[in-house]
């Protein structure tokens, strides 16, 4: 809640078209339902090996812990968002996990191992994005990665095209059990433009992906960090929505990485 109204505050003297009509929060922050567990709203079962590229991360801090979500880029680095990052101690990594609960490998790292961005800024949620170094994991059918766009996909808006949302995060606002299934939805990517008409332009940047969430299927808590695919190449990282829920039709907003390729190439020597 802090948050939200530092920004309101920081926002107060903006121009009009740059201020939002509905306050954005990182999945992470949202305060409708304490529980970060669950799914993603009104999404789909994920079958076995579906998504290989899909890890689930369990941070641990002084003042407790949280969920995220993230994918592996290689056999030794995951991607995730700067807000799931921040604040850590340490977080385990659950590879190949259909049932949440049953990953079929498990690592635990700790911060020094983190790579967030060194510009991540919480109140207009600017450059959320981070990197975590793993020991190196074996591809199999259940674990592997996904690929980064090329280089020459930097400027495709990826507008009215249909992208695959997944991860473990809760199934509606109200919800406050747990789901035992990696849950994936279809979104269909937004304009910039559309998306600034609820966020404003100070939050929908060029460092910004949308989609549409229409009939309450969306990302919500716990699906912070976890990736958005085209066509097996990942072009999102779960960021913000609504601060009203997840469920009311507001766009939802993603890191876009085609913006930071040469940022997570200078960190980790890869490139599509």
């Amino acid at each position: 809640m802090k948050v939200l109204v530092v920004l309101a505050l920081a926002l107060a003297t903006v121009s009009a078209g740059a201020l939002p009509k509905v306050l954005p929060v990182h999945p992470r922050d949202r305060t409708v339902n304490p529980s970060i567990e669950g799914r993603i709203t009104n999404g789909k079962d994920a079958v076995e090996n579906q998504f290989p590229y899909q890890v689930s991360l369990n941070f641990g801090s002084n003042s407790g812990g949280w969920f995220c979500g993230g994918s592996i880029i290689s056999a030794e680095w995951i991607l995730t968002a700067a807000h799931c990052t921040s604040g850590a101690s340490s977080v385990t990594v659950g590879y190949g996990a259909t049932v949440r609960t049953a990953p079929k490998l498990s690592q635990t790292v700790s911060s020094s191992s983190f790579v967030q961005h060194a510009s991540y800024n919480s109140i207009v949620l600017r450059n959320d994005i981070s990197l975590i170094k793993t020991p190196a994991v074996a591809f199999t059918a259940a674990i592997n990665k996904i690929n980064l766009p090329a280089i020459s996909s930097s400027y495709s808006t990826y507008a009215g095209q249909t992208a695959v949302a997944s991860g473990f995060g809760k199934t509606s606002d109200a919800s406050t059990s747990v789901a035992s299934n990696l849950q994936y939805a279809e979104l269909t990517v937004i304009p910039n433009a559309e998306c600034a008409n609820t966020f404003g332009t100070l939050i929908v940047t060029d460092r910004v992906i949308c989609v549409g969430t229409y009939n309450g299927v969306s990302t919500c808590n716990g699906d912070s960090g976890g990736p958005l695919a085209l066509k097996d190449i990942q072009i999102g990282v779960v960021s913000f929505g609504s601060s009203a829920g997840c469920e009311v039709g507001s766009p939802a907003g993603f890191t876009r990485v085609t913006y930071y390729l040469e940022w997570i190439k200078e960190n980790t020597g890869i490139s599509a």
